[in-house]
């Protein structure tokens, strides 16, 4: 049986309990009250405080049972067990805590920007930390696990829609909190990616020259920045190449271009969008539990 890491655990809860109070006071202090409907588990949670009286945090918990005997096969043990720990915390730092704290009436847009911004930054680390909120989270991972290739921004973005869609139809019948909800769920998904693939994005740098240890010099001497040569030919000269591979942040991809130049006019470079990088000189990855 593995055995607790404890200060894992520990980092865990902190995050956690910082995480559920910002989607709390996103949800229950800026979204509540302004009468526009929210997207996800929390989304429907509402619904039923409007319709039945249900408190939000309870009404989550009710929603999370059969959705997690759902899909507990697609998410794994450890994944089910975190979650549920943190669905609990950040249902009772919504129904107890977030109540607790004043309750914004002002302009309905300027709720909804806050309320984005909020829960995009909690559900992000909280993600981030190999848990969710249950409920939506767990349908979102578990297409997650089937559609790899498909970024949790853009997951959490379509099921948003339909809650949205019920929650407009079924409760607020205004057009105007419709168009609200939109732009919530919008910012959501952007500050979820944002921060997830996007914290550290930088640049991909290809340069295919004929002097590559001379470029690889150049970089190291000028930026500290290490690359990787790799061997090509040519498809019409049949001529071997050497392609410089370098990450690098936005600012030093410039450097990198103008350094090519200098040392192999004739070179050819290649500047892609890198999401984010892991690794010696840039952001270290946690280790997997």
């Amino acid at each position: 049986m593995k055995s607790i890491n404890w200060k894992e655990t520990g980092i865990d809860i902190l995050v956690d309990i910082f995480a559920g109070m910002v989607i709390a006071i996103g949800i229950y202090n800026f979204a509540l009250n302004a009468n526009f409907p929210v997207a996800g588990f929390s989304g429907m949670a509402i619904i039923l405080y409007h319709l039945l009286g249900i408190p939000v945090g309870a009404g989550t918990i009710l929603l999370n049972v059969p959705v997690a005997v759902f899909c507990y096969k697609f998410l794994g043990r450890t994944f089910f067990l975190k979650s549920v720990k943190t669905t609990i915390i950040s249902s009772i730092l919504m129904d107890y805590v977030s109540p607790l704290l004043p309750v914004y009436d002002g302009d309905r847009l300027l709720a909804a920007l806050c309320m984005g911004v909020l829960t995009g930054l909690g559900y992000a680390l909280i993600f981030m930390r190999g848990s969710s909120t249950g409920g939506q989270d767990f349908i979102s991972m578990s297409i997650k696990k089937v559609k790899p290739h498909m970024t949790l921004g853009v997951i959490t973005f379509v099921l948003d829609m339909l809650t949205i869609l019920l929650g407009s139809v079924l409760v607020f019948k205004d057009v105007d909190g419709f168009i609200y909800g939109l732009i919530v769920t919008y910012l959501m998904a952007t500050v979820m990616d944002r921060i997830m693939y996007g914290i550290d994005e930088g640049k991909m740098t290809l340069i295919v020259t004929d002097k590559g240890r001379e470029v690889s010099g150049k970089i190291d001497e000028y930026l500290d920045r290490g690359s990787t040569i790799i061997k090509g030919t040519g498809s019409y000269t049949g001529q071997e190449k050497d392609i410089v591979m370098c990450a690098s942040n936005n600012k030093e991809m410039y450097t990198i271009k103008r350094l090519a130049r200098q040392v192999d006019p004739k070179s050819f470079t290649i500047i892609m969008e890198s999401n984010e990088v892991v690794g010696e000189g840039f952001k270290e990855e946690l280790e997997e539990l």
